[in-house]
């Protein structure tokens, strides 16, 4: 068991996020003073030819089901955490994926986040789901970001989502 920094409550081991007040329960990595962008993770070393930087800000996710489109637009925001809502949920992700059956497919309240970073860089971090996130076919661990490219399978459970960078829609999340 752990201790919740922030309300004190008792947590099992391996829990993310406090069941009682929402706070994270994982260390992160101090923010310099004056930066107001979200906290980022370090991310593992990938060689400059492989990564994928974004010129827009913008990445869309195609539902593949539906061919619905998920936009999330980086010059609002660098960060956006993909799940499903329950009732009585304290904390709700930034993208609620229920209307695309998530919960059928799998898919956890506090699934995974996708981060934008200063360099432009874009990044999916599984948030220690029940049924984890495969990028392109492979299971990701958890906690540790992993780049995102153009064209990129995200499965979050079952539910399929298509990456697409530098999109030129006009909507944003």
């Amino acid at each position: 068991m752990k201790q919740c920094p922030v309300c004190g409550h008792m947590e099992y081991e391996g829990a993310l996020f406090c069941s009682e007040c929402g706070a994270p329960l994982f260390q992160q990595p101090p923010e310099p003073i004056g930066r107001r962008s979200p906290k980022e993770q370090t991310r593992p070393e990938v060689p400059a030819e492989e990564m994928s930087h974004l010129t827009s800000g913008k990445i869309v996710l195609v539902v593949e089901e539906t061919g619905d489109k998920i936009i999330l637009n980086g010059t609002s925001r660098g960060e956006w955490i993909l799940g499903r809502t329950a009732p009585g949920q304290a904390i709700v992700p930034d993208i609620d994926l229920t209307p695309y059956e998530a919960y059928d497919n799998g898919v956890s309240r506090l699934h995974a986040a996708i981060r934008i970073s200063e360099d432009g860089q874009a990044t999916i971090t599984d948030l220690g789901s029940s049924n984890g996130t495969r990028l392109n076919g492979l299971k990701i661990p958890p906690n540790i970001p992993q780049p995102l490219s153009e064209g990129d399978m995200v499965l979050l459970g079952k539910l399929a989502l298509r990456v697409q960078l530098n999109s030129h829609s006009e909507d944003s999340a």
